[in-house]
């Protein structure tokens, strides 16, 4: 089964750039995963066993770091990658 994410992140810190472009690059980690960003959220897609893995480990890394930091994300029981958005 293949799934879609949208992910925001939001440290709780003046320096808050630094830690969403690691989270980023870790989630760009797995070649399996496809990783699209935009200006406001980060979209992975692929197959669910491998996806949740990645969520799992990223997100158990950037709560290590940085306690104070939130996470918003939404789940698409399908992977979305190639639908073209026209705004």
């Amino acid at each position: 089964m293949e799934i879609s994410v949208d992910i925001s992140l939001y440290p709780l810190k003046e320096e808050y750039v630094e830690p969403i472009l690691a989270f980023i690059k870790g989630l760009e980690s797995n070649p399996k995963i496809t990783v699209k960003k935009n200006q406001l959220s980060t979209q992975i897609y692929g197959e669910y066993d491998a996806v949740m893995a990645l969520i799992t480990a990223e997100m158990k890394d950037v709560f290590a770091a940085m306690p104070h930091s939130a996470m918003v994300m939404k789940f698409v029981g399908t992977n979305r990658a190639d639908v073209e958005v026209d705004w």
